[in-house]
């Protein structure tokens, strides 16, 4: 395998094929507990990536040195040291929309989908296919976080992109759109937990109809005649 189809299946497979949201449904638990808003969906987003690059850079540095006895609990060490970093810089630059996430970003340490990428890729490959995968992946997670986020912002105030002076400074309070209009009454479910779940079921849906539609397409194009003429080749004995 060359380098270039290593590289474009590692950034096909974070932001699309195995998506640790829609395909692997790793890392649920902050998925749908903070994306109520677009602001909290880039913050945990952005927070995560960090530390999916950070860890998979530390662990395949030291994938030839850690025995496998000890794989797993140097693997969750390193995680938790980059987790510390990320929560000590949005203490120190975003420190509101800290309060507002909350225990989520202490337990970024848990998301299965970090500590596998560590597993499953990082510690077989070499640096720098490493950081792209923890980054295409990261990338992946950011992205449904975000669209989720989006969705269940519109659908229960009738806004997006609210409070984004949270995450970007106040010149950014301005970028708050009313789409639904001044007088929408919200549609509570949809910012709380079931909300969640049928949002990212219905994403989950979408992906996998164009999948079917994508694998129908390439199917078509196997089975599809070729035109022109055609030289017919005969076998046997001629006595």
């Amino acid at each position: 395998m060359t380098d270039t189809v290593h590289y474009r299946e590692i950034v096909q497979n974070g932001l699309w094929s195995n998506n640790p949201a829609l395909v692997q449904l790793l890392g649920l638990c902050p998925l749908l507990a903070v994306s109520g808003s677009v602001v909290n969906a880039l913050g945990l987003g952005i927070a995560s990536m960090m530390v999916l690059i950070g860890s998979n850079l530390v662990v395949s540095l030291i994938r030839n040195v850690v025995s496998d006895a000890v794989k797993l609990p140097t693997f969750v060490i390193v995680i938790a040291s980059f987790t510390t970093c990320t929560e000590l810089l949005m203490q120190a630059f975003t420190y509101e929309l800290y309060q507002i996430l909350g225990i989520f970003i202490p337990l970024i340490v848990t998301n299965c989908a970090i500590l596998g990428r560590a597993d499953a890729f990082a510690c077989k490959n070499k640096v720098l296919p490493s950081i792209t995968d923890g980054f295409m992946m990261g990338m992946g997670f950011l992205c449904v976080l975000v669209v989720l986020g989006a969705i269940r912002e519109v659908l229960g105030s009738g806004t997006l992109f609210a409070d984004m002076q949270l995450l970007f400074g106040e010149e950014a309070r301005s970028w708050k759109l009313n789409v639904m209009g001044d007088n929408y009454p919200g549609f509570l479910i949809a910012l709380l937990p079931p909300g969640a779940f049928l949002v990212t079921g219905i994403l989950i849906a979408v992906k996998n109809i164009i999948d079917g539609h994508i694998e129908t397409r390439r199917a078509a194009l196997k089975e599809k005649p070729i035109k022109g003429s055609k030289r017919v080749r005969t076998t046997g004995v001629i006595t």
